[in-house]
Protein backbone atom coordinates (compact mmCIF):
# COMPACT_ATOMS: atom_id res chain seq x y z
CA UNK A 1 0.00 0.00 0.00
CA UNK A 2 3.04 2.43 1.20
CA UNK A 3 4.09 2.00 -3.16
CA UNK A 4 0.89 2.75 -4.20
CA UNK A 5 0.46 6.17 -2.14
CA UNK A 6 3.97 6.94 -3.17
CA UNK A 7 2.57 6.10 -7.00
CA UNK A 8 -0.94 8.35 -6.72
CA UNK A 9 1.14 11.62 -4.93
CA UNK A 10 4.18 11.58 -7.87
CA UNK A 11 1.22 11.70 -10.31
CA UNK A 12 0.00 14.23 -8.10
CA UNK A 13 2.95 15.84 -8.32
CA UNK A 14 3.41 16.03 -12.21
CA UNK A 15 0.32 18.19 -12.53
CA UNK A 16 2.21 20.65 -9.23
CA UNK A 17 5.77 20.10 -9.04
CA UNK A 18 8.37 17.32 -8.80
CA UNK A 19 9.88 16.08 -5.81
CA UNK A 20 12.40 18.66 -4.34
CA UNK A 21 14.60 15.71 -2.65
CA UNK A 22 14.25 12.02 -1.52
CA UNK A 23 13.29 12.60 1.90
CA UNK A 24 10.17 14.53 0.59
CA UNK A 25 9.54 11.63 -1.87
CA UNK A 26 9.99 9.35 1.09
CA UNK A 27 7.80 11.29 3.70
CA UNK A 28 4.43 10.45 0.74
CA UNK A 29 4.25 7.03 2.01
CA UNK A 30 3.09 8.65 5.84
CA UNK A 31 0.25 10.56 4.24
CA UNK A 32 -3.26 9.67 5.51
CA UNK A 33 -5.04 12.47 4.30
CA UNK A 34 -5.60 12.82 0.80
CA UNK A 35 -7.72 16.21 -0.69
CA UNK A 36 -8.55 17.43 -3.71
CA UNK A 37 -7.27 21.08 -4.28
CA UNK A 38 -8.66 24.13 -6.11
CA UNK A 39 -9.05 27.65 -6.23
CA UNK A 40 -12.16 30.34 -5.48
CA UNK A 41 -10.83 33.78 -7.09
CA UNK A 42 -7.39 32.98 -6.51
CA UNK A 43 -7.58 31.61 -2.74
CA UNK A 44 -6.45 27.90 -2.41
CA UNK A 45 -9.27 25.06 -1.00
CA UNK A 46 -9.14 21.64 -0.83
CA UNK A 47 -12.02 19.23 0.15
CA UNK A 48 -11.88 15.55 0.96
CA UNK A 49 -10.46 13.19 -1.33
CA UNK A 50 -13.48 11.07 -0.28
CA UNK A 51 -16.09 13.04 -1.36
CA UNK A 52 -14.78 13.27 -5.03
CA UNK A 53 -16.08 10.87 -7.63
CA UNK A 54 -14.35 12.40 -10.88
CA UNK A 55 -12.74 15.57 -12.65
CA UNK A 56 -13.87 16.98 -16.11
CA UNK A 57 -14.18 20.04 -17.89
CA UNK A 58 -18.01 20.32 -19.19
CA UNK A 59 -20.25 22.88 -20.95
CA UNK A 60 -23.78 23.64 -22.34
CA UNK A 61 -25.82 23.11 -18.84
CA UNK A 62 -29.51 22.79 -18.81
CA UNK A 63 -31.29 25.40 -17.79
CA UNK A 64 -33.92 24.94 -15.11
CA UNK A 65 -36.21 27.84 -14.46
CA UNK A 66 -36.57 29.05 -11.02
CA UNK A 67 -33.84 28.08 -8.99
CA UNK A 68 -31.36 29.86 -7.01
CA UNK A 69 -28.30 31.58 -8.52
CA UNK A 70 -25.71 29.53 -7.75
CA UNK A 71 -27.61 26.62 -9.71
CA UNK A 72 -26.35 26.47 -13.09
CA UNK A 73 -28.28 23.88 -14.53
CA UNK A 74 -28.26 20.23 -15.20
CA UNK A 75 -25.37 18.10 -16.53
CA UNK A 76 -25.82 14.69 -18.48
CA UNK A 77 -22.85 13.10 -16.93
CA UNK A 78 -23.13 9.41 -19.21
CA UNK A 79 -27.19 9.35 -18.75
CA UNK A 80 -27.10 10.34 -15.10
CA UNK A 81 -28.67 13.87 -14.82
CA UNK A 82 -27.27 16.29 -11.93
CA UNK A 83 -27.11 19.41 -11.14
CA UNK A 84 -24.64 21.71 -11.25
CA UNK A 85 -23.60 24.01 -8.46
CA UNK A 86 -21.48 27.38 -8.67
CA UNK A 87 -19.40 27.00 -6.07
CA UNK A 88 -18.37 30.61 -6.37
CA UNK A 89 -21.60 31.79 -6.57
CA UNK A 90 -22.71 30.17 -3.44
CA UNK A 91 -19.81 31.41 -1.67
CA UNK A 92 -20.60 35.49 -3.28
CA UNK A 93 -18.21 35.73 -5.28
CA UNK A 94 -18.03 38.05 -7.96
CA UNK A 95 -18.03 35.51 -11.14
CA UNK A 96 -17.71 37.53 -14.71
CA UNK A 97 -21.02 36.94 -16.89
CA UNK A 98 -21.06 33.04 -18.64
CA UNK A 99 -20.87 31.97 -21.67
CA UNK A 100 -23.26 29.64 -23.27
CA UNK A 101 -20.52 27.47 -24.39
CA UNK A 102 -18.31 28.33 -21.59
CA UNK A 103 -16.20 25.34 -19.89
CA UNK A 104 -16.09 24.90 -16.84
CA UNK A 105 -13.75 22.98 -14.10
CA UNK A 106 -16.03 20.06 -12.23
CA UNK A 107 -15.71 18.37 -9.69
CA UNK A 108 -18.11 15.43 -9.10
CA UNK A 109 -18.83 15.44 -5.95
CA UNK A 110 -21.05 12.46 -4.24
CA UNK A 111 -22.25 12.66 -0.66
CA UNK A 112 -24.48 9.46 0.53
CA UNK A 113 -26.60 8.85 -2.61
CA UNK A 114 -26.32 12.49 -4.38
CA UNK A 115 -24.41 13.17 -7.27
CA UNK A 116 -23.57 16.56 -8.47
CA UNK A 117 -20.89 19.09 -10.09
CA UNK A 118 -19.30 21.80 -8.16
CA UNK A 119 -17.95 24.58 -10.84
CA UNK A 120 -14.44 26.50 -9.19
CA UNK A 121 -11.97 28.40 -10.63
CA UNK A 122 -9.07 26.03 -11.27
CA UNK A 123 -8.31 22.39 -10.29
CA UNK A 124 -4.70 22.03 -8.95
CA UNK A 125 -5.09 18.37 -7.96
CA UNK A 126 -4.53 16.08 -5.28
CA UNK A 127 -2.65 17.03 -1.91
CA UNK A 128 -1.59 14.79 0.17
CA UNK A 129 -1.23 15.61 4.32
CA UNK A 130 -1.21 14.11 7.35
CA UNK A 131 -4.35 14.54 9.28
CA UNK A 132 -2.66 15.97 12.09
CA UNK A 133 -1.50 18.74 10.64
CA UNK A 134 -5.03 19.79 10.32
CA UNK A 135 -5.34 23.16 12.23
CA UNK A 136 -8.96 24.71 13.64
CA UNK A 137 -10.56 26.80 11.54
CA UNK A 138 -10.53 30.68 11.72
CA UNK A 139 -12.58 33.02 10.39
CA UNK A 140 -9.03 35.31 9.48
CA UNK A 141 -8.41 32.33 6.44
CA UNK A 142 -11.27 32.96 4.28
CA UNK A 143 -14.01 34.61 2.94
CA UNK A 144 -16.45 32.38 3.54
CA UNK A 145 -18.59 31.47 6.84
CA UNK A 146 -16.08 29.47 8.99
CA UNK A 147 -18.90 26.79 9.89
CA UNK A 148 -18.45 25.82 6.64
CA UNK A 149 -14.92 25.41 6.98
CA UNK A 150 -13.14 21.71 8.08
CA UNK A 151 -9.67 23.10 8.88
CA UNK A 152 -6.84 24.71 7.73
CA UNK A 153 -3.87 23.32 6.35
CA UNK A 154 -0.26 24.40 5.17
CA UNK A 155 1.10 21.57 2.32
CA UNK A 156 3.55 22.45 -0.41
CA UNK A 157 4.19 26.26 0.74
CA UNK A 158 0.76 27.03 0.21
CA UNK A 159 -1.89 27.28 3.22
CA UNK A 160 -4.98 25.40 1.95
CA UNK A 161 -8.63 26.44 3.58
CA UNK A 162 -10.04 22.82 3.81
CA UNK A 163 -13.80 23.35 3.27
CA UNK A 164 -16.82 20.82 4.75
CA UNK A 165 -18.85 20.07 2.09
CA UNK A 166 -21.24 17.61 4.30
CA UNK A 167 -21.97 20.86 6.24
CA UNK A 168 -22.38 23.39 3.11
CA UNK A 169 -24.65 20.72 1.68
CA UNK A 170 -26.10 20.42 4.76
CA UNK A 171 -26.29 17.13 5.35
CA UNK A 172 -26.34 16.19 9.23
CA UNK A 173 -23.81 16.69 11.32
CA UNK A 174 -23.48 18.13 14.88
CA UNK A 175 -23.25 21.65 14.62
CA UNK A 176 -22.29 21.72 18.46
CA UNK A 177 -19.14 20.12 17.99
CA UNK A 178 -16.23 23.16 17.90
CA UNK A 179 -13.91 20.99 16.79
CA UNK A 180 -12.44 19.90 13.29
CA UNK A 181 -14.40 16.89 12.53
CA UNK A 182 -11.56 13.91 11.57
CA UNK A 183 -12.39 12.07 8.79
CA UNK A 184 -11.53 8.28 9.33
CA UNK A 185 -11.02 6.57 5.71
CA UNK A 186 -9.63 3.95 5.30
CA UNK A 187 -5.89 4.52 3.90
CA UNK A 188 -6.56 2.10 1.43
CA UNK A 189 -9.70 3.29 0.37
CA UNK A 190 -8.42 6.77 0.01
CA UNK A 191 -5.50 6.08 -1.93
CA UNK A 192 -7.51 3.94 -4.25
CA UNK A 193 -9.69 6.38 -4.87
CA UNK A 194 -7.08 9.14 -5.58
CA UNK A 195 -5.48 7.18 -8.01
CA UNK A 196 -8.72 6.83 -10.10
CA UNK A 197 -9.38 10.66 -9.87
CA UNK A 198 -5.51 10.91 -10.95
CA UNK A 199 -5.96 8.11 -14.08
CA UNK A 200 -8.93 11.01 -15.26
CA UNK A 201 -7.77 13.24 -18.34
CA UNK A 202 -8.82 15.92 -16.32
CA UNK A 203 -7.15 15.72 -13.70
CA UNK A 204 -3.42 14.92 -15.58
CA UNK A 205 -3.91 17.92 -17.83
CA UNK A 206 -6.52 20.32 -15.90
CA UNK A 207 -5.96 22.92 -19.25
CA UNK A 208 -7.23 20.08 -21.31
CA UNK A 209 -10.60 19.88 -22.44
CA UNK A 210 -13.13 17.06 -21.92
CA UNK A 211 -16.09 16.45 -23.60
CA UNK A 212 -17.81 16.44 -22.01
CA UNK A 213 -23.99 31.65 5.45
CA UNK A 214 -21.45 34.75 7.94
CA UNK A 215 -17.48 34.54 8.69
CA UNK A 216 -16.66 35.18 12.49
CA UNK A 217 -15.89 32.50 15.21
CA UNK A 218 -19.56 31.54 16.31
CA UNK A 219 -19.77 32.64 19.42
CA UNK A 220 -23.31 34.16 19.25
CA UNK A 221 -23.78 31.12 17.77
CA UNK A 222 -22.65 29.00 20.67
CA UNK A 223 -24.53 31.66 23.38
CA UNK A 224 -27.82 31.02 21.18
CA UNK A 225 -27.28 27.07 21.11
CA UNK A 226 -27.12 27.39 24.54
CA UNK A 227 -29.47 29.81 25.22
CA UNK A 228 -31.93 27.53 23.41
CA UNK A 229 -31.12 24.76 25.25
CA UNK A 230 -32.03 26.34 28.94
CA UNK A 231 -34.88 28.05 27.35
CA UNK A 232 -36.96 25.00 27.52
CA UNK A 233 -35.83 23.66 30.87
CA UNK A 234 -37.38 26.90 32.22
CA UNK A 235 -40.87 25.77 31.08
CA UNK A 236 -40.35 22.38 33.05
CA UNK A 237 -41.87 21.36 36.54
CA UNK A 238 -39.38 22.11 39.25
CA UNK A 239 -38.26 18.32 40.32
CA UNK A 240 -41.83 16.95 39.70
CA UNK A 241 -40.39 15.07 36.61
CA UNK A 242 -37.13 14.27 36.46
CA UNK A 243 -38.34 12.30 32.70
CA UNK A 244 -39.70 15.57 31.36
CA UNK A 245 -36.71 17.46 31.86
CA UNK A 246 -34.38 14.83 30.13
CA UNK A 247 -36.69 14.63 27.44
CA UNK A 248 -36.92 17.88 26.27
CA UNK A 249 -33.13 18.01 26.62
CA UNK A 250 -32.86 15.46 24.33
CA UNK A 251 -35.36 16.31 21.98
CA UNK A 252 -33.09 19.91 21.27
CA UNK A 253 -29.52 17.59 21.18
CA UNK A 254 -31.00 14.79 19.31
CA UNK A 255 -33.00 16.42 16.95
CA UNK A 256 -32.99 20.48 17.29
CA UNK A 257 -36.70 20.31 18.55
CA UNK A 258 -37.80 22.74 20.75
CA UNK A 259 -40.99 22.57 23.33
CA UNK A 260 -42.28 26.13 23.90
CA UNK A 261 -45.58 27.30 24.10
CA UNK A 262 -45.83 26.24 20.20
CA UNK A 263 -45.90 23.02 20.47
CA UNK A 264 -46.80 22.07 24.39
CA UNK A 265 -49.82 20.91 24.17
CA UNK A 266 -49.22 18.06 21.88
CA UNK A 267 -45.70 17.37 24.16
CA UNK A 268 -47.46 17.32 27.30
CA UNK A 269 -50.09 14.34 26.09
CA UNK A 270 -46.90 12.59 23.83
CA UNK A 271 -45.47 12.60 27.31
CA UNK A 272 -47.69 10.45 28.83
CA UNK A 273 -48.12 7.67 26.10
CA UNK A 274 -44.47 7.60 25.66
CA UNK A 275 -44.06 6.91 29.06
CA UNK A 276 -46.96 4.35 29.61
CA UNK A 277 -45.39 2.41 26.16
CA UNK A 278 -42.20 2.32 28.16
CA UNK A 279 -43.42 0.22 31.23
CA UNK A 280 -40.46 -1.26 33.23
CA UNK A 281 -37.69 0.81 31.22
CA UNK A 282 -36.43 4.46 31.06
CA UNK A 283 -38.52 6.65 29.27
CA UNK A 284 -35.91 8.79 28.67
CA UNK A 285 -33.53 9.22 25.36
CA UNK A 286 -30.58 6.89 24.71
CA UNK A 287 -30.39 7.53 21.19
CA UNK A 288 -31.44 9.72 18.68
CA UNK A 289 -33.03 6.62 17.02
CA UNK A 290 -35.45 7.50 20.57
CA UNK A 291 -35.79 10.79 19.52
CA UNK A 292 -37.17 9.74 16.07
CA UNK A 293 -39.28 7.48 17.46
CA UNK A 294 -40.69 9.40 20.18
CA UNK A 295 -41.59 11.93 17.05
CA UNK A 296 -43.19 10.26 14.68
CA UNK A 297 -46.97 11.51 15.68
CA UNK A 298 -45.80 14.68 15.23
CA UNK A 299 -45.24 15.58 11.86
CA UNK A 300 -48.04 16.76 9.78
CA UNK A 301 -49.87 14.53 7.65
CA UNK A 302 -49.15 14.25 4.12
CA UNK A 303 -45.40 15.35 4.70
CA UNK A 304 -42.36 14.77 2.80
CA UNK A 305 -44.87 13.01 -0.34
CA UNK A 306 -47.52 14.11 -2.42
CA UNK A 307 -50.52 15.12 -1.00
CA UNK A 308 -53.54 12.60 -1.18
CA UNK A 309 -56.60 13.95 -2.61
CA UNK A 310 -58.28 14.69 0.45
CA UNK A 311 -56.24 16.81 1.77
CA UNK A 312 -55.77 18.91 -0.78
CA UNK A 313 -59.46 19.11 -1.16
CA UNK A 314 -59.59 20.04 2.57
CA UNK A 315 -56.60 22.99 1.42
CA UNK A 316 -58.80 23.40 -1.13
CA UNK A 317 -61.83 24.44 0.89
CA UNK A 318 -60.30 26.64 3.41
CA UNK A 319 -58.45 28.89 0.95
CA UNK A 320 -60.51 32.20 1.00
CA UNK A 321 -62.13 33.83 -1.96
CA UNK A 322 -59.24 36.08 -3.81
CA UNK A 323 -59.85 38.15 -7.18
CA UNK A 324 -56.57 39.74 -7.13
CA UNK A 325 -54.34 39.65 -10.33
CA UNK A 326 -51.30 38.10 -8.22
CA UNK A 327 -51.26 35.67 -5.46
CA UNK A 328 -48.19 35.57 -2.88
CA UNK A 329 -47.38 32.69 -1.29
CA UNK A 330 -44.48 32.03 1.10
CA UNK A 331 -43.67 28.21 1.77
CA UNK A 332 -40.64 28.09 4.45
CA UNK A 333 -39.01 24.69 5.14
CA UNK A 334 -40.44 23.03 1.59
CA UNK A 335 -38.25 19.70 2.12
CA UNK A 336 -37.51 17.81 -1.21
CA UNK A 337 -40.57 19.63 -2.99
CA UNK A 338 -43.33 17.34 -3.20
CA UNK A 339 -45.04 19.89 -0.64
CA UNK A 340 -44.78 23.09 -2.86
CA UNK A 341 -45.12 21.14 -6.10
CA UNK A 342 -48.94 19.75 -4.39
CA UNK A 343 -49.69 23.84 -2.76
CA UNK A 344 -49.01 24.87 -6.39
CA UNK A 345 -51.23 22.10 -8.13
CA UNK A 346 -53.97 23.49 -5.27
CA UNK A 347 -53.81 26.84 -5.71
CA UNK A 348 -54.17 26.86 -9.20
CA UNK A 349 -57.02 25.08 -8.95
CA UNK A 350 -58.45 27.51 -7.10
CA UNK A 351 -57.37 30.78 -8.42
CA UNK A 352 -57.68 29.68 -12.56
CA UNK A 353 -57.15 33.53 -13.26
CA UNK A 354 -54.65 34.78 -10.85
CA UNK A 355 -50.70 34.49 -11.65
CA UNK A 356 -49.23 32.22 -8.67
CA UNK A 357 -45.66 32.63 -7.06
CA UNK A 358 -44.61 30.33 -4.12
CA UNK A 359 -41.36 31.40 -2.51
CA UNK A 360 -39.87 27.97 -1.41
CA UNK A 361 -37.78 28.22 1.41
CA UNK A 362 -35.42 25.28 2.30
CA UNK A 363 -31.47 25.59 4.62
CA UNK A 364 -30.64 22.07 2.72
CA UNK A 365 -28.80 22.59 -0.16
CA UNK A 366 -29.20 19.41 -2.32
CA UNK A 367 -33.10 19.68 -1.44
CA UNK A 368 -33.24 23.52 -3.33
CA UNK A 369 -30.73 21.98 -6.43
CA UNK A 370 -33.16 18.85 -6.91
CA UNK A 371 -36.23 20.08 -6.07
CA UNK A 372 -36.99 21.60 -9.56
CA UNK A 373 -36.07 18.05 -10.77
CA UNK A 374 -38.62 16.21 -9.28
CA UNK A 375 -40.73 13.64 -11.26
CA UNK A 376 -44.00 11.80 -10.21
CA UNK A 377 -44.52 8.47 -9.40
CA UNK A 378 -46.91 6.30 -12.08
CA UNK A 379 -49.14 5.63 -8.56
CA UNK A 380 -49.17 9.54 -8.55
CA UNK A 381 -49.71 10.56 -11.75
CA UNK A 382 -53.08 9.30 -12.93
CA UNK A 383 -54.63 10.88 -9.74
CA UNK A 384 -55.80 13.94 -9.10
CA UNK A 385 -51.98 15.59 -10.20
CA UNK A 386 -52.86 14.36 -13.30
CA UNK A 387 -53.93 17.77 -15.22
CA UNK A 388 -51.03 19.52 -13.96
CA UNK A 389 -48.21 16.40 -15.05
CA UNK A 390 -46.90 15.59 -18.14
CA UNK A 391 -44.75 12.11 -19.81
CA UNK A 392 -41.14 13.62 -20.44
CA UNK A 393 -39.22 11.77 -23.34
CA UNK A 394 -37.44 9.10 -20.86
CA UNK A 395 -40.97 7.69 -19.78
CA UNK A 396 -41.21 9.44 -16.56
CA UNK A 397 -44.34 12.22 -15.48
CA UNK A 398 -42.84 15.44 -14.47
CA UNK A 399 -44.81 18.60 -13.58
CA UNK A 400 -45.99 20.96 -16.53
CA UNK A 401 -44.14 24.18 -16.71
CA UNK A 402 -46.94 25.94 -16.22
CA UNK A 403 -46.64 24.44 -12.46
CA UNK A 404 -43.22 24.84 -12.46
CA UNK A 405 -42.93 28.46 -13.47
CA UNK A 406 -44.92 28.80 -10.04
CA UNK A 407 -42.52 27.88 -7.70
CA UNK A 408 -39.31 30.09 -6.55
CA UNK A 409 -37.01 26.94 -5.04
CA UNK A 410 -34.43 29.44 -2.99
CA UNK A 411 -31.64 28.73 -0.37
CA UNK A 412 -32.66 30.80 2.61
CA UNK A 413 -33.14 30.45 6.59
CA UNK A 414 -36.23 32.02 7.98
CA UNK A 415 -34.39 32.98 11.07
CA UNK A 416 -32.45 35.45 9.04
CA UNK A 417 -34.66 38.88 7.56
CA UNK A 418 -35.92 38.39 3.88
CA UNK A 419 -36.96 40.76 1.31
CA UNK A 420 -40.60 39.18 0.82
CA UNK A 421 -42.97 40.86 -0.72
CA UNK A 422 -46.71 40.88 1.35
CA UNK A 423 -47.65 37.34 0.71
CA UNK A 424 -51.16 36.19 0.83
CA UNK A 425 -50.49 32.19 2.12
CA UNK A 426 -47.76 31.20 4.56
CA UNK A 427 -47.82 27.46 4.52
CA UNK A 428 -45.08 26.91 7.03
CA UNK A 429 -45.87 23.34 8.31
CA UNK A 430 -44.02 21.64 11.09
CA UNK A 431 -40.96 24.64 11.23
CA UNK A 432 -41.64 26.46 14.56
CA UNK A 433 -40.91 24.09 16.04
CA UNK A 434 -37.60 23.33 14.74
CA UNK A 435 -36.67 26.70 15.86
CA UNK A 436 -34.52 27.85 19.28
CA UNK A 437 -37.33 29.06 21.57
CA UNK A 438 -36.46 33.40 20.53
CA UNK A 439 -36.41 32.71 17.10
CA UNK A 440 -39.91 31.42 17.48
CA UNK A 441 -40.87 34.33 18.49
CA UNK A 442 -39.26 36.20 15.83
CA UNK A 443 -40.44 34.48 12.79
CA UNK A 444 -43.91 34.89 13.94
CA UNK A 445 -43.74 38.46 14.13
CA UNK A 446 -41.96 38.21 10.91
CA UNK A 447 -45.28 35.97 9.70
CA UNK A 448 -47.35 38.94 10.85
CA UNK A 449 -45.74 41.44 8.93
CA UNK A 450 -45.76 39.51 5.74
CA UNK A 451 -48.97 38.52 5.55
CA UNK A 452 -51.75 40.27 4.20
CA UNK A 453 -54.98 41.79 6.10
CA UNK A 454 -57.26 38.98 4.54
CA UNK A 455 -54.48 36.47 4.01
CA UNK A 456 -53.71 33.20 5.90
CA UNK A 457 -50.99 30.76 7.86
CA UNK A 458 -51.40 27.57 8.25
CA UNK A 459 -48.86 25.85 10.75
CA UNK A 460 -48.37 22.24 11.52
CA UNK A 461 -51.00 19.93 13.02
CA UNK A 462 -49.84 19.61 16.09
CA UNK A 463 -48.33 23.50 16.65
CA UNK A 464 -50.07 26.77 17.48
CA UNK A 465 -49.35 30.55 17.24
CA UNK A 466 -49.77 30.41 20.98
CA UNK A 467 -51.07 33.64 23.03
CA UNK A 468 -49.98 36.87 23.51
CA UNK A 469 -49.90 37.74 19.26
CA UNK A 470 -52.22 39.40 16.97
CA UNK A 471 -53.91 36.01 15.30
CA UNK A 472 -57.33 34.68 15.18
CA UNK A 473 -57.28 30.55 14.83
CA UNK A 474 -60.23 28.43 12.80
CA UNK A 475 -61.01 25.11 12.42
CA UNK A 476 -62.48 23.67 9.10
CA UNK A 477 -62.90 19.94 8.86
CA UNK A 478 -59.38 18.48 10.08
CA UNK A 479 -57.26 21.39 9.88
CA UNK A 480 -56.64 24.82 12.04
CA UNK A 481 -55.32 27.56 9.83
CA UNK A 482 -55.07 31.41 11.36
CA UNK A 483 -55.75 34.92 10.34
CA UNK A 484 -54.45 38.18 11.15
CA UNK A 485 -57.49 40.15 13.95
Amino acid sequence: MEETAVAVNSQTDNIERGFDDEEERESVALFDFRMAAFTLAGKDYAIDIMNVKEIVKASRFTYVPNTVPFVLGVYNLRGEIIPIIDLRKFFNIEVPPRKADQIENLLIITIEDHVFGVVVDQIEGIVGIQKSSIQPPHPLFGDINIKFIYGIVEARDRLYVLLDIARIFNQKVDDDDDEPRRYEAPKEQAAAQAEKIEESPAAKNPDDDVDERSGGADESEAATQAEAKAAPQSSAPQAEDPDRKFIIDGLAEFKKFYITEVNKSWFDNRLAEWKESRSGSSAQFASAADADEFLKPFWSSNSGVFWTKEYADAVFNILPDNAAKQILVWNPGCGKGQESFSLACVLKKRYPQSKIRIYAHETDLLNIANAPLITVPDSEAGGWLSPYVQKSVTGEYTFTQEIKDIIMFEYHDINNANALPMTDIIFARDVLSLIAPEGQKTVLADFEEKLKGNGILFLGENESVGSGLNWGEKTQGSLTYYSKQ
